[in-house]
């Protein structure tokens, strides 16, 4: 079983920065990695090319019944290392933990999703489903890798996305929704502001406004859904009356909330707002929520193994988004899945403790075993 910490630890040392963020890149080589370490196993394996250079890395194992199929999905991208207080890419083990960039986000799922797979083939066991593992590319940016993983149809009965749960079967997820807009104001000299309009002071006007509570009712498993204003640029120097101001907006939606529809109603409720010139960009992000039957059979059966290793069967709900609202649009089961806290995720010494991937082994193992 130490041997997923060892592959872990070589996973943490490449770099797959997503290259969309400084130090960026990209996943080639772990895409490389995971095919040699099933070619080592005698699994098939073949690439499905996102954009030229950035390719999703997809492995079979066979399974007694053809017609149906788990799908396992983790991607291999990280976020940059700005910011950190260890070495990002050498994987000390210290205290039970792991120490690195990915370590946790999500490395380690990656590395019990494939010695999952490795030991149905030593094991000479067949599973009742095909078995596929889908190591995909950008996650930590646009999703490009799990959108062409669903371009073709993935009859597909279940997914376990790989992210940190700390070991929770996860059944419902927040979407998220982000665009900008802007105020537009008239530039004049700082000596003589009545001559022009500040664009930053009626930013602030429209701050207010988003600061009122969002009348969405909470959900059982997610609670409230969230707003947040993370960016903010305004003014070209201090003696101009400022013309423009611009605000990125980050929204967390629930279940049945749809992405396009709280963009509209968000901003037809600002342009209401009396004096103000308004300019709305389209989302550059939309993507909605997840909510699995808590009774379909991938969650039984994965409430079954988590029984059987004494872990809390109970689904739960995360705030954060993944790859797995993308498969469940697109017809297929899906849970979130994975050791570690997404609160060590993205961190300044980001660690995933051993035990609990250890642990994430078993459960895989059990699943893929147990799931008819």
């Amino acid at each position: 079983m130490n041997d997923v910490l060892h592959t872990l630890a070589d996973l943490v040392r490449i770099n797959s920065i997503n290259p969309s963020y400084e130090g960026g890149v990209g996943e080639e080589e772990v895409a490389r990695y995971v095919e040699a370490f099933f070619a080592r196993h005698g699994i098939e394996t073949w690439r499905q090319t996102v954009v030229p250079g950035r390719d999703n890395v997809i492995a079979r194992i066979p399974g007694a019944q053809p017609g149906r199929r788990i799908l396992l999905e983790a991607h291999m991208d990280t976020v940059s290392t700005a910011g950190m207080t260890i070495d990002p890419f050498d994987p000390v083990i210290a205290d039970g933990k792991l120490y690195g960039r990915g370590s946790c986000d999500t490395k380690a799922g990656l590395a019990t999703m494939m010695h999952a797979l490795g030991h149905l083939k030593q094991n000479g066991i067949t599973p009742a489903c095909e078995v596929w593992l889908a190591a995909v590319v950008d996650e930590e940016y646009t999703f490009l890798g799990v959108r062409k993983l669903c371009e073709e149809p993935l009859h597909a009965q279940a997914a376990i996305v790989a992210e940190p749960t700390e070991l929770r079967a996860v059944t419902a997820a927040k979407g998220v929704l982000r665009w900008r807009l802007r105020t537009r104001g008239i530039a004049a000299h700082s000596a003589k502001p009545h001559l022009g309009r500040n664009a930053i002071l009626d930013m602030g006007r429209v701050l207010a406004a988003l600061e009122e509570p969002i009348a969405t009712p909470a959900h059982p498993l997610l609670g409230p859904a969230t707003r947040n204003v993370g960016l903010i640029r305004g003014g070209e120097q201090i003696n101009f009356v400022p013309e423009l101001c611009e605000i990125a907006i980050d929204r967390r939606l629930l279940p049945g909330e749809d992405p396009h529809a709280v963009w509209a109603a968000t901003n037809a409720r600002l342009a209401e707002l009396p004096g103000l010139t308004l300019e709305f960009d389209p989302p550059y992000l939309a993507d909605g929520p997840l909510e699995t039957d808590p009774t379909a059979p991938a969650v039984l059966a994965a409430q079954q193994v988590l029984t059987s290793l004494g872990l809390d069967p109970a689904p739960t709900g995360v705030p954060y988004g993944s790859d797995a609202s993308k498969l469940a649009r697109a017809g297929v089961p899906s849970l979130i899945f994975g050791p570690g806290s997404i609160d060590r995720a993205h961190t300044a010494a980001e660690y995933v403790e051993c035990d609990q991937v250890l642990t994430a082994l078993r459960f895989q193992i059990g699943f893929l075993e147990t799931f008819r």
